[in-house]
């Protein structure tokens, strides 16, 4: 699961060994993109395959094992199962042959505790139809529809396809945008994006490839520069409805943007469409009461080589030290990997900006930290708030 990351919508297929779901993925997608075979527990790993659905658009199938598998891989296997629900937008829950028990039961439960809807399908239906007394087993556990289906004969394709229509989120699927509700035809957007070892060669990073874009779809005017020439814009009389800059130049970028201007940071702006913003904006508050070995985890969602300039890894650890006087302890975690120490010895989260990741992704990863009360916050807001711009970083999203 830490390769092939995508901000499509993600749509995990569960269920019993042999209950069909790599057939049902093949009947769905019109194509064999899953292995099919009879022997129980062909699927091991969870598979991730892109596909487009008619009226979702592109998303990303996640094929998993058998929640039923057995023996030590087997029970590795489950475990990797069940940890693909934290990321998931959707479920389809696959049964067979009328059996509905425990192992159904396991994960319902996961997909309620995590937030994720889902829909029952009854796989082989041309062999034997779904019952009543099935129909009234799942009820008693669980209100999400119920669809018949068989693999075999396609029969139901569309069916499933439009009640996975209702059950998935719209929200996981249409474009999000940074700027909604900002700006309107003709404003001008003045982007700061510094240039240094963290930027790829002869390219601009993800985040601020997206702003140009959203500023575009917004029918607003884009002025990208470099923080070095942002003041010879405003010398030259253009006064912009927003200035969008990298979280690491705010100091400075604070220093020159006229206070009338309405100023946040790429990671801010990240952090209101695509995290639990309340959460951020409170969490970074908590960096006052940090004390001398208190630990701070550090959540990259991506991987990339690591430099001196690494905002993650260097640059935000020497600021926090530097800001509370404290010696702070920091543990990286990168991608979607496991962490390794209990939770509760954290005192604090920082969250990058999640541009690779779905909202649904990060808000999963940080349920356990809010859940037990621990603060957490994101790269750009903690950037902000040591660096004397909190206040007129979070302005432009508030009561948005």
């Amino acid at each position: 699961m830490r390769k092939g990351r995508d901000m499509k919508p993600h749509i995990g297929i569960f269920g019993r060994r042999n209950n069909g779901k790599s057939s049902f993925i093949n009947a769905l997608t019109g194509l064999d993109v899953a292995i099919v075979s009879e022997i129980a527990g062909t699927t091991t790993d969870p598979v991730k395959k892109s596909m487009e659905i008619f009226g979702i658009g592109p998303a990303i199938i996640i094929d998993t094992a058998g929640i039923d598998d057995s023996g030590e891989l087997g029970e590795k296997r489950i475990a990797k199962t069940l940890e693909v629900i934290a990321q998931i937008d959707c479920a389809i829950l696959i049964i067979a042959d009328n059996i509905f028990g425990a192992f159904e039961l396991t994960l319902i439960q996961q997909f309620t505790h995590f937030t994720v809807p889902y829909l029952i399908v009854h796989n082989k239906s041309d062999k034997i139809s779904l019952q009543n007394t099935t129909i009234n087993l799942i009820q008693q556990v669980s209100t999400s529809p119920v669809v018949e289906f068989s693999a075999a004969t396609k029969e139901n394709v569309e069916l499933i396809i439009e009640t996975l229509k209702a059950t998935i989120p719209e929200t996981s699927y249409q474009t999000p945008s940074l700027f909604k509700g900002l700006l309107n035809r003709g404003d001008v957007v003045m982007l700061i994006t510094p240039i240094d070892s963290e930027c790829p060669d002869g390219r601009m990073i993800l985040p601020q490839v997206m702003a140009i874009r959203d500023v575009l779809d917004n029918d607003a005017i884009n002025i990208v520069v470099k923080e070095t020439e942002a003041e010879m814009v405003i010398k030259a009389g253009i006064k912009p409805k927003l200035v969008v800059t990298d979280s690491q130049a705010f100091k400075f970028v604070d220093s020159i943007i006229p206070k009338d201007i309405p100023l946040t940071g790429f990671s801010v702006a990240y952090a209101h469409m695509r995290g639990p913003f309340e959460e951020y904006i409170n969490g970074v508050k908590s960096f006052d009461a940090l004390k001398n070995g208190d630990r701070v985890l550090v959540l990259e969602s991506c991987t990339h080589q690591v430099s001196c300039e690494d905002i993650g890894r260097c640059k935000i650890p020497r600021w926090l030290n530097e800001f509370t006087e404290k010696e702070i302890k920091f543990d990286v975690v990168a991608g979607m990997g496991g962490i390794q120490r209990p939770i509760n010895e954290y005192a604090m989260v920082i969250q990058c900006g999640g541009c690779m990741i779905t909202r649904k992704q990060i808000i999963s990863r940080l349920k356990p930290f809010i859940d037990v009360g621990i603060p957490v916050t994101n790269y750009g807001i903690a950037i902000a708030y040591m660096h004397g711009v909190y206040e007129r970083a979070i302005e432009p999203f508030m009561n948005k």
